[in-house]
């Protein structure tokens, strides 16, 4: 038994499929056999076919205004993307600190103002390192505990039969869950095997102590204590030029008695920044300069350099050509989805949205806030007026050297119209978060497409039942339509046989006197 897809698109004459269902049944009344799946299938499609076009019709319209809508909805995220930062003022207040030598670089970021400034460095800051005794490498040190201690903070360590070795201990200290900040690690030399341990943070506050609570006061872990203080800052005379004097920073020492050796002092960086003395306990030193932070490296020591803070004009006018490009992508894809080519076949001409009223109301909406001043009177300023053109197809064209100009020379104009306040970045902003968000004009037509498509499909479902049933029926009809047919084209020949036919003579016809 065949059921007819409720997808075909082919249309049957309900008036040839009747004339078909008579000729079968004149034919069937002669001996001839009668299709009735074909003949059931021609007469269901009749049927159904004209509103399973029209349902098919719905749902692929509903699907390409779907895509067409996706579309635009990525070209305005994309877009709203390029503008994020100049809208809320991010882009304009950045800035760039650019030194004139080796081994210093900043970065400016927000409250940075724009300034030179002379930087010295006389020493960057610096781990501590320390190196102990010499030990043989198979040496058990005893039993007892340890307890590291770096700029408060603690960790005590069980020394036993399983880790008393130096490289035990070295394994332990670097494994601990709360080590304090200290890397150890072995260096065998020509004397033997070292135990070294180096601060992870350098600065004058983070020395390494070690406190050793051993449970047989002459057993060799003793040797592994040391302590550690500090050194003020001196001035001596330069003995190169004594009308110099040297300065040496306050600094890590340590008392050798156990047999440790301080291999780096840990120290603070020192400097001056205009003048004022400043120390930092890392070699990345923060708001020394407001908004301003600086790295040091070692070959800024010895250097006076100027620093120089200097608004972001490269990376401003990345920005606003980004925005631009953005734009220009909006305004192609918009002309894409309204377009009309009266060259395409009918049904085919139109862009997927062309006339419709969301996409008018977003094109007008950015067109009008593009093309229109901020500010009033003399003080008006537009995109032309940073060497921002619109075009007759409504694109953007940028003059480069314009756009550079009135960035280098008239960053008041390019203030004012992108304020973070009505600025047309701002604006722009305004106007696509309104139609990107939920329950705004994209989300609301995008929701009444897949409410219209669900509808669709149930709507399809019922004409699959239908068809299903009017299929039965129909089978049964003209089955016992056949089957009855049959049995009269028997009757049939069994009479004929009997009476006899034209030109011929029945079983009973010599019986007639």
């Amino acid at each position: 038994m065949t059921t007819v897809a409720t997808t075909s698109s082919s249309t049957v004459d309900p008036n040839s499929a009747v004339q078909q269902a008579a000729q079968s049944i004149i034919s069937g009344s002669t001996n001839s056999t009668m299709d009735v799946n074909s003949l059931v299938s021609a007469i269901v499609n009749a049927k159904v076919a004209g509103q399973t076009d029209a349902l098919n019709n719905k749902k692929t319209a509903d699907n390409t205004q779907l895509t067409a809508i996706g579309t635009l909805k990525s070209i305005l995220s994309l877009l709203q993307s390029s503008i994020t930062n100049l809208a809320n003022g991010t882009t304009l207040s950045a800035f760039t600190a650019t030194a004139d030598g080796k081994g210093l670089t900043a970065t400016a970021s927000t409250g940075a103002v724009a300034g030179s400034y002379a930087v010295n460095v006389q020493n960057i800051a610096t781990a501590q390192s320390l190196t102990s005794g010499a030990f043989k490498s198979t040496d058990t040190l005893g039993t007892g505990s340890m307890t590291l201690n770096v700029n408060g903070k603690t960790s005590t360590i069980k020394i036993d039969s399983t880790n008393n070795t130096l490289s035990g201990i070295a394994s332990a200290i670097n494994s601990a869950s709360d080590n304090p900040g200290v890397t150890a690690t072995i260096v065998n030399g020509t004397d033997g095997a070292h135990l070294v341990l180096r601060s992870s943070s350098t600065g004058l506050s983070n020395g390494i102590n070690i406190a050793v609570n051993a449970d047989d006061s002459s057993s060799a872990l003793n040797k592994l204590a040391v302590n550690t203080t500090t050194v003020a800052a001196s001035t001596a005379p330069d003995p190169n030029d004594s009308t110099k004097t040297i300065t040496t920073p306050a600094r890590t020492t340590i008392d050798n008695t156990a047999g440790w050796t301080q291999s780096t002092a840990g120290q603070d960086a020192n400097l001056t920044v205009a003048g004022t003395a400043v120390s930092s306990a890392t070699n990345s030193i923060k708001d020394a300069i407001t908004g301003v932070t600086m790295t040091l490296t070692s070959d800024s020591v010895g250097t006076t350099q100027t620093l120089s803070i200097a608004q972001d004009v490269a990376g401003q006018k990345t920005a606003i050509e980004s925005f631009v490009t953005a734009y220009n992508n909006f305004i192609s894809t918009a002309q894409s989805l309204t377009s009309f080519d009266s060259t395409q076949a009918k049904g085919s001409q139109g862009g997927a949205l062309l006339g419709d009223s969301m996409m008018n109301t977003i094109k007008n909406t950015i067109a009008s806030t593009i093309s229109k001043a901020v500010g009033s009177g003399t003080s008006q300023v537009n995109l032309a007026s940073i060497g921002i053109a619109l075009q007759p197809d409504g694109t953007l064209k940028t003059d480069e050297d314009a756009l550079t100009d009135a960035l280098t020379n008239s960053s008041g104009k390019i203030a004012s119209l992108f304020n973070s306040t009505n600025g047309v970045a701002a604006q722009l902003n305004t106007s696509l978060t309104s139609f990107l968000q939920t329950g705004g004009i994209i989300d609301t037509r995008t929701t009444a497409l897949n409410d219209d498509l669900t509808s669709i499909a149930d709507q399809q479902t019922q004409l699959t039942s239908y068809t299903a049933q009017l299929t039965t029926a129909y089978n049964a009809q003209f089955t016992a339509l056949n089957a009855l047919m049959s049995q009269m084209s028997t009757q049939s020949n069994y009479l004929t046989q009997l009476f006899g036919g034209n030109n011929s003579a029945g079983a009973l016809a010599t019986n007639s006197k």
